[in-house]
């Protein structure tokens, strides 16, 4: 009888164990998305700032920005076809994260979200993806804008 009981105590813990495990995941989950969308606006922030250092600072390696014209691939590609935008004295464009979606897993996470020009006009969509590193960084991996609202 106790080795019943002792199967059925086990069994019913692991039960717990795992309902819990999910309700952990699902807050991981939320905090992952406020850690992307508080990355998104500090990426964004670089070009109000003006600051192409810190732009370039949220690229993964490989990196992959698409675009109308072409597609830039890696790092330094991205950086240096950026940089124009940051030349001027007054930001070209400004974006916001109103979207963000992470995996279960944690490793990677869609941001998306608003292009607006200088005067607050809407005139595109952007869609990032993030990609977090073993140190729990958030890294940009994809990135496609489109006129599209």
């Amino acid at each position: 009888m106790k080795r019943g009981f002792l199967l059925f105590a086990l069994v019913l813990a692991a039960g717990f164990v795992g309902g819990t495990g999910h309700a952990q995941t699902q807050t991981d989950v939320t905090a992952l998305a406020g850690q992307v969308r508080d990355t998104e606006r500090a990426f964004a922030k670089t070009m109000a700032d003006r600051n192409h250092a810190a732009f370039v600072s949220f690229l993964a390696d490989e990196t992959v920005f698409l675009g109308d014209a072409q597609t830039l691939r890696g790092k330094p590609a991205v950086a240096a076809a950026w940089k124009a935008f940051y030349d001027a004295p007054q930001a070209p464009f400004s974006w916001e994260p109103d979207q963000v979606e992470v995996l279960d897993s944690g490793a990677l996470a869609l941001s998306s979200g608003p292009v607006r020009d200088p005067a607050g006009a809407r005139v595109g969509t952007f869609n990032s993806v993030w990609r977090r590193d073993a140190g729990g960084t958030w890294k940009i991996v994809f990135d496609k804008g489109c006129t599209c609202r």
